[in-house]
């Protein structure tokens, strides 16, 4: 069982950035795949970016390539998305998730945060 708790989301503006966070508890965080994905009102749930076990590979959506960085340290049982350069679109309920792959489809995780709010006003 995996818990996970998201922070760090608000209101910016475009061309802003943010650093979000996702604190987790149980016994297999550090061997966990940790994903980030983004819903907005009315739209379905979209990758963003995820990052394997130890840190070695990374994926990451198009539309964030270059502005977006993921990360995790597996001592302080945290991932982060730093979020550069945001633009309006980047708008959503911004949730991470715990698995044991590096995939782009959310049904392969297993773990989901309660989510965080990013604004991103033009």
């Amino acid at each position: 069982q995996v818990q996970l708790v998201e922070s760090g989301g608000g209101l910016v503006q475009a061309g802003g950035s943010l650093q979000l966070s996702c604190a987790a508890s149980g016994r297999t965080f550090s061997r966990n795949t940790m994903g980030w994905f983004c819903q907005a009102p009315g739209k379905e749930r979209e990758f963003v970016a995820a990052i394997s076990w130890n840190g070695g590979s990374t994926s990451y959506a198009d539309s964030v390539k270059g502005r977006f960085t993921i990360s995790r340290d597996n001592a302080k049982n945290t991932v982060y998305l730093q979020m550069n350069t945001l633009k309006p679109e980047d708008t959503a309920v911004y949730y991470c998730a715990a698995g044991w792959v590096v995939t782009k489809s959310p049904k392969s995780y297993d773990y989901w945060g309660q989510g965080t709010q990013v604004t991103v006003s033009s």
